[in-house]
C-alpha cells in the first residue's frame, strides 16, 4: 500500500507541478521565444532599410559626380573658348599691326623718294649751274654728267632709282 500510494502521491505532485510550474514555465519561455523572434525580425527590417537608405546614398553620391563632372566639363569648354578668343583677338592686333607698320613703311619711303627727288632736282640745278657756269666744251660736259649720275648711284635707296 505504501507503494500504491507514494505512486498516488507522486502523480497528485506531478499534477500540481504541471498545474501551477509548468504552464507559468512554458509562457514564459514561449513570451520568451516571442520577443527574440520579434527582436531578429526589428534587426531584418533595420538592416533592409540601412542597405536601402545605403544605396539611395550612392545614387545620390553618383549624381553629385556627374553634376560635378559637367560642371567641369563645362568650365573647360568655357575657359577654352575663353582662350581661342583670346587667341583670335591677339591674331588681329597683331595683322593690325602689320597692316599699319606696312603703311608706316610706305608712308616713310613715299618721303624718302619725295625727299631724294628734291635732292636729285638740286643737285641736277647745281650741275646745270656749274655746266653753264663754265662754257666747257663737250668732254667737259660729259665728263660732268657721268659724275653727277655715278654720284646718283651712290645715293640710291633700295630698289628705287633716283
Amino acid at each position: 500500500m505504501t507503494l500504491v500510494a507514494q505512486i498516488l502521491n507522486f502523480l497528485i505532485l506531478v499534477a500540481l507541478l504541471r498545474a501551477f510550474c509548468y504552464k507559468p514555465v512554458v509562457r514564459m519561455l514561449k513570451a520568451r521565444q516571442d520577443r527574440i523572434a520579434e527582436s531578429l525580425q526589428k534587426a531584418d527590417d533595420d538592416a533592409a532599410e540601412a542597405d536601402r537608405l545605403l544605396a539611395d546614398y550612392k545614387q545620390k553620391l553618383a549624381e553629385a559626380n556627374k553634376k560635378a563632372e559637367a560642371i567641369v566639363s563645362a568650365a573647360k569648354k568655357q575657359a577654352d573658348q575663353e582662350h581661342e578668343a583670346k587667341i583670335q583677338e591677339t591674331n588681329a592686333q597683331i595683322a593690325q599691326m602689320k597692316k599699319e607698320a606696312a603703311e608706316q613703311i610706305a608712308n616713310d619711303r613715299a618721303r624718302a623718294v619725295e625727299q631724294l627727288k628734291g635732292e636729285v632736282v638740286a643737285l641736277s640745278l647745281a650741275a646745270a649751274g656749274k655746266i653753264i657756269a663754265k662754257n666747257i666744251d663737250k668732254d667737259d660736259n660729259e665728263q660732268l654728267i657721268d659724275e653727277f649720275v655715278s654720284q646718283l648711284d651712290k645715293n640710291k635707296i633700295g630698289d628705287l632709282p633716283c
